[in-house]
C-alpha cells in the first residue's frame, strides 16, 4: 500500500492517504472546473486500495469547507466505492464541520442516510 497525495489549490481540495495510519483526508475547497477528471484517479486509488487490502482498518476523514454540485456528485461516488467494501474492512467517515455550518453538517447527513458506512461527525 502506498502513500497518495494531491496538493491543494484554490478551487481543489488537498487529498492525502497515509499509508502507515490507513488515514484518508480530503480537506480545502472543492470547485474544481471538471470534477469527474479531478476525482477518477481518486476513486480508482481508492477502489484499489481498499480491494488489494484485507480486513483492514481505514478512516476517511473529511474537511471541506465548500463543495460544488459537481463534487458533491463525485463525493457520492466516493462512498459508494467505500461502501463496495464495508464488509471487508472496518471503515469510518469522520466528517468535520464548522459549529456555524450547518449545510455542511445537513450534507454529511444526507449521505450518511443512504450508506451503510459508520458516519461520525466532528465539529470544529
Amino acid at each position: 500500500m502506498e502513500n497518495y497525495f494531491i496538493e491543494e489549490t484554490e478551487d481543489t481540495p488537498k487529498i492525502s492517504f497515509s499509508a502507515d495510519s490507513h488515514i484518508f483526508t480530503i480537506s480545502g475547497r472543492s470547485l474544481p472546473e471538471n470534477a469527474i477528471d479531478f476525482y477518477a484517479p481518486v476513486l480508482e486509488w481508492v477502489d484499489k486500495t481498499l480491494n488489494e487490502n484485507d480486513r483492514e482498518s481505514f478512516t476517511f476523514e473529511i474537511k471541506i469547507e465548500y463543495f460544488n454540485t459537481s463534487s458533491s456528485k463525485q463525493l457520492a461516488k466516493l462512498f459508494l466505492t467505500i461502501e463496495k467494501y464495508y464488509e471487508k474492512h472496518d471503515i469510518l467517515i469522520k466528517w468535520f464541520y464548522e459549529k456555524e455550518d450547518l449545510d455542511m453538517l445537513m450534507s454529511g447527513n444526507q449521505y450518511s442516510k443512504f450508506l451503510k458506512l459508520n458516519f461520525k461527525f466532528i465539529e470544529n
